[in-house]
């Protein structure tokens, strides 16, 4: 398929698009799973929380995220309204595709549910 150096290389295009390394992973984070909060993408790229939810923030003033609070958590998603968001998505799926195995695994493996003890993993 593709050489490691060209993915490398498309991740580095994609934030020079976005702007931010920041901005690249909320919105990768964002079209994997379709939603999710601050924290949680924090995690899922191994970073500081602050810069995510700032990214978040911005881009909800914006109009390009909408959140809603579930609890005492404030989950963020697409703003389906957005004329932007389609192409945007298309964008980031095929940079996804590119993203190291290991990293688009965690990303699109959401597992939320508890499990029982006694299955094995």
């Amino acid at each position: 398929m593709y050489k490691p150096i060209f993915k490398v290389l498309v991740i580095a295009v994609l934030e020079a698009i976005l702007g931010s390394t920041s901005a690249e992973r909320v919105l990768v984070f964002l079209c994997a799973r379709e939603g999710g909060y601050a924290a949680e993408i924090a995690r899922a790229f191994a970073t500081d929380l602050s810069p995510i939810q700032k990214q978040l923030e911005r881009m909800e003033r914006d109009g390009l995220l909408i959140s809603r609070t579930i609890g005492r958590t404030r989950v963020y998603e697409f703003n389906p309204r957005n004329p932007f968001v389609p192409e945007l998505k298309s964008l980031l799926r095929k940079a996804l595709d590119l993203y190291p195995e290991q990293i688009k695994e965690s990303l699109l493996l959401d597992r939320r549910r508890p499990r029982k003890k006694s299955k094995p993993l």
